[in-house]
């Protein structure tokens, strides 16, 4: 383990990380922090509110409120529920902090390399562009989401720990109605088990931004993201004239949306409705928890769609290795 830890491609993640640590942990902190300050305004709001208007005043559904709400009544699973939404609101946040941090990182990760030409400086250390590369993926699919599920365990615990202040307030005992509860923790389980199955259907967005942050000579945003609504608008001008073209559906949801857009956490969701539907989940109902449940993320493995796509992103992979090894500079 210590040789590990203390190889080559294990220091070639750390730089990933210490270069890039304002947008893979301190963004997710800020997010984090920015939610449990709301909290805190939202309670004393609805302290001020009692004061002001006596026990007419009714919680808010949703959150802490709900969670004092449910406290007050005894109402177990109310109160559950109460605390796996507060956790899903912070896994909410982190997922949307994520998706463009991890956007953006992969479209600067071999670009600013040769923008401010200390390429030529990486490229005269015994490391492969192949490891380069394969670490900046790493960093992109496991560090930065990674931290993105530490963080959200780190902001449910303070909400909780913010939770059991009212609740002491009020009189109730927050040890036997907060912190006995397993199921707010084992969701975070779940969150943490979502990482490698984001991972794989990840793919096919980190190669195509790969590639172009390797190819392209400025501006790898506009090449990304123009070239393929430019192949939309003429595929859809073809169709339009009767032409053979490619189904739209198929071309912005299965080409378009997987090359952009499969950074999305929980992107996989979608095509695995079939099974969820087989297995009677209703999201309608409320039956979202459901849909990351560890048999849904093992069947996950099974779509046609997630093979496809990796197979698409290892090949666009390949092809940014080669690009960085034959451009040096911008």
């Amino acid at each position: 383990m210590n040789a590990i830890l203390k190889s080559p491609f294990a220091w070639l993640v750390r730089r990933e990380y210490w270069e890039s640590r304002r947008g893979f942990l301190w963004a997710q902190v800020w997010a984090a922090g920015a939610i449990l300050a709301i909290s805190i305004l939202g309670i004393i709001a609805a302290e001020v509110a009692r004061v002001r208007f006596g026990d007419q005043v009714q919680f808010s559904s949703g959150g802490l409120s709900e969670a004092l709400r449910n406290g007050f009544e005894h109402n177990t699973p109310g109160l559950v529920q109460a605390l796996d939404g507060t956790l899903l609101s912070f896994a909410s946040i982190g997922a949307i902090v994520l998706t463009f941090v991890v956007f953006f990182y992969l479209l600067g990760a071999l670009y600013d390399d040769r923008r401010d030409r200390s390429v030529l400086f990486w490229k005269s250390l015994p490391v492969s562009d192949t490891a380069t590369v394969i670490s900046k993926i790493v960093a992109a699919l496991l560090v930065a989401p990674l931290i993105a599920v530490a963080v959200v365990l780190a902001g449910y615990i303070g909400a909780q720990i913010i939770a059991s202040l009212w609740f002491l307030a009020h009189g109730l005992n927050p040890f036997t109605l907060l912190w006995v509860h397993a199921e707010p923790f084992s969701l975070w389980l779940h969150l943490l088990a979502m990482v490698p199955v984001n991972a794989v259907w990840a793919l096919p967005t980190v190669g195509w931004l790969l590639v172009w942050s390797a190819a392209v000579r400025s501006k790898p945003f506009l090449w990304a993201a123009v070239i393929p609504i430019v192949a939309g608008v003429l595929n859809f001008w073809i169709g339009l004239l009767g032409l053979p073209h490619i189904s739209y559906r198929f071309f912005w949801g299965d080409l378009v949306g997987r090359a952009l857009l499969s950074v999305i956490p929980a992107g996989w969701i979608a095509p695995n409705a079939e099974y969820l539907n087989s297995r009677g989940v209703n999201f309608v109902h409320g039956d979202q928890l459901a849909a990351i449940d560890f048999s849904a993320m093992a069947h996950a493995f099974t779509l046609p769609e997630m093979w496809v796509g990796a197979a698409a992103g290892i090949a666009l992979i390949a092809a940014a290795i080669w690009f960085r090894r034959w451009r040096d500079e911008t």
